[in-house]
């Protein structure tokens, strides 16, 4: 069975600070985040932007997260009252929301796979199962 695989970086801008952590990230603070998304299917999708099935998914709904906060991104926020509750604002949570609000815009059998660093060295990862 043929299967593909679309993948993007971006990156944007946001502050935070992480709740109780006894340290500084428990102060506010920001980072200029990088973000890759890769997405599989075995059947291509039309999408928002074009109505026929030739794609994946458009990289334009991937990349949702770049959009300034104002435009329903995350560029120059401040991620502790953008993420709603139960999503704290360590990279592993915020690959998590990336990846629960990305999914919601796919058609389904998308795998997606969503990775989010703080600092050039360190990525945190999520994906379905």
């Amino acid at each position: 069975m043929p299967k593909w695989t679309l993948q993007t970086e971006f990156h944007f801008s946001a502050a935070h600070q992480i709740k109780d952590y006894d340290g500084p990230c428990g102060r506010l603070h920001g980072h200029t985040y990088q973000v890759r998304i890769e997405a599989k299917t075995a059947k291509l999708n039309p999408s928002e932007f074009c109505p026929h099935p030739v794609m994946v998914a458009d990289f334009r709904t991937l990349r949702w997260a770049k959009r300034d906060v104002e435009k329903g991104g995350l560029d120059h926020c401040y991620l502790n009252e953008v993420l709603p509750e139960g999503y704290a604002t360590t990279a592993e949570m915020i690959a998590k929301y990336i990846y629960d609000k990305t999914k919601e815009m796919l058609p389904d059998g998308i795998v997606l796979k969503v990775a989010v660093s703080e600092t050039p060295n360190s990525w945190a990862e999520y994906e379905d199962d």
